[in-house]
């Protein structure tokens, strides 16, 4: 079995935290033009009739779990909420990683 994924067939998997209850979906992959690897997953959280909120989650902190063909993360939603967000498209520049946070699964400078 190869480890290789097309992008298009990780947008909008599912993702669950360390206790086990689904985060959200992966929204988007953030690229580094310079390296070509992956900085970052955008993880949308939040259902039909609820707002949605956008986390930036390092790729490297996301573990594919082929038993619930799933992403798992050790973090929980308290803990994506204690970073940085974008509520419904509201202009946080994903480009920008000049902020540090104090959660370890965020970007590092």
């Amino acid at each position: 079995m190869h480890t290789l994924v097309p992008s298009d067939r990780v947008e909008h998997a599912n993702v669950y935290g360390r206790d086990g209850a689904k985060l959200g979906t992966i929204e988007r992959l953030m690229l580094d033009k310079v390296s070509g690897t992956v900085a970052y997953a955008v993880i949308k959280t939040g259902d039909v009739l609820a707002p949605h909120h956008h986390y930036p989650v390092r790729w490297d902190a996301l573990r594919f779990d082929p038993a619930c063909r799933a992403f798992v993360v050790e973090l929980t939603l308290d803990d994506l909420r204690s970073g940085p967000s974008e509520f419904d498209e509201d202009g946080f520049d994903w480009g920008d990683r000049s902020r540090s946070y104090r959660h370890p699964h965020y970007w590092t400078v």
